[in-house]
């Protein structure tokens, strides 16, 4: 048993054997293996891993993927034997405009997109944003020295359309409901269907620095919705139910962020990672970088999961983004992929989970 970690936070890890996963010889390892490869290639490592990824080449079958997790690494059980928990996350696809070829309102889309300001002074590494989502880490400059940046409330009320942004081109889109922006800046990415037939994916490009609030933590602790009884499409049927009282409870996550549009071929396969890899569905994991590294294989087995395929979710997955609310050593987020159909399951996945990384053999 070792206590190892990153930066100022140690955590338990339990060397095991490949034979003590359950359900690790019945995984499919191809897709993992390429979401592994993808990561080598976009944050390159000088580790024998991904030399040897490299050299194998995309094209690999399981038995070749599996053979390749069990030579290079070594799986450790992480923290004690109580279960972590495990939840899931999705890439929206809205309805937006571009009117005229100019990003522009009009009568029907009035929500901005915004790019990251150019005064937004961030002092927290984006890749560590849970470790610091207990404090306030995004400020800009005034004439009587640094304050905190502006709240959702604020930047919503128009605080910055007059003062920052109009007439600097940080509008990427305009969209055409509130609740729609909120659940793109919760997943952190979104495909906009254009009102001229094109589409545009965007991607996380900051926050305004405030910490991130669930909304539905604050709908359980007001006795509106079970904890048992709560998901995502019944939150949303709520906000719905009443627009001036979902605004008002949107805004109480004073979080508020910020995109930037991907390139045709940047942003052809897939919305991107933390690292900048594109995310494979079922594959990528956002985890929790003060205890384990971008790019580390994770297994993940959740008893109580089922995936698409309707078998109980026994995968191994590789840490390729993260999230203000993915916070601990065993807390994980499940990327689902694209469209309404992940969101579905995005929305519904929350659930007891243990965790094996697998590191580097010495």
């Amino acid at each position: 048993m070792t206590g190892l970690g990153l930066g100022e936070h140690a955590i338990t890890l339990t060397p095991v054997d490949f034979a003590a996963l359950d359900g690790w010889r019945d995984d499919d390892h191809t897709l993992a293996f390429h979401a592994f490869g993808n990561s080598c290639r976009v944050a390159p490592r000088d580790d024998a891993a991904c030399a040897a990824a490299t050299a194998l080449g995309d094209d690999v079958d399981g038995k070749t993927a599996r053979a390749f997790f069990e030579s290079h690494f070594v799986p450790h059980a992480v923290g004690s034997e109580a279960p972590g928990l495990v939840t899931g996350y999705y890439e929206p696809e809205v309805e937006g405009a571009r009117v005229n070829g100019a990003r522009a309102r009009d009568a029907r889309f009035t929500v901005p997109v915004y790019g990251r300001p150019g005064d937004l002074i961030t002092i927290a590494p984006e890749s560590e944003r849970a470790r610091f989502n207990d404090r306030i880490t995004g400020f800009r400059e005034t004439a009587g020295g640094r304050v905190p940046y502006y709240t959702r409330a604020e930047i919503e009320a128009g605080a910055l359309d007059d003062r920052r942004l109009a007439g600097r081109g940080l509008e990427i889109v305009y969209l055409d409901d509130w609740i729609a922006l909120f659940y793109m800046q919760v997943q952190g990415s979104g495909l906009v269907h254009l009102d001229d037939g094109s589409t545009v994916r965007l991607t996380y490009a900051g926050k305004n620095g405030y910490p991130y609030t669930s909304i539905g933590k604050v709908l359980i602790e007001r006795g509106e919705m079970g904890r048992d009884e709560i998901d995502m499409d019944k939150v949303r049927a709520w906000l719905r139910a009443d627009p001036e009282r979902g605004r008002t409870l949107m805004q109480e996550n004073r979080s508020y962020v910020f995109f930037r549009a991907l390139g045709e071929e940047e942003g052809r396969d897939g919305p991107l990672g933390a690292e900048g890899v594109k995310l494979t569905p079922g594959r990528s994991l956002a985890i929790d970088t003060a205890f384990h590294a971008l790019g580390t294989p994770v297994f993940v087995t959740a008893p109580e999961l089922q995936g698409p395929d309707k078998q109980t979710f026994r995968r191994l997955m590789i840490g390729q983004d993260v999230g203000s609310a993915i916070s601990g050593p065993q807390r994980g987020d499940i990327f689902w992929g694209t469209g309404q159909a992940a969101g579905a399951i995005a929305g519904r996945t929350r659930h007891a989970a243990r965790f094996h990384v697998l590191l580097p053999k010495p």
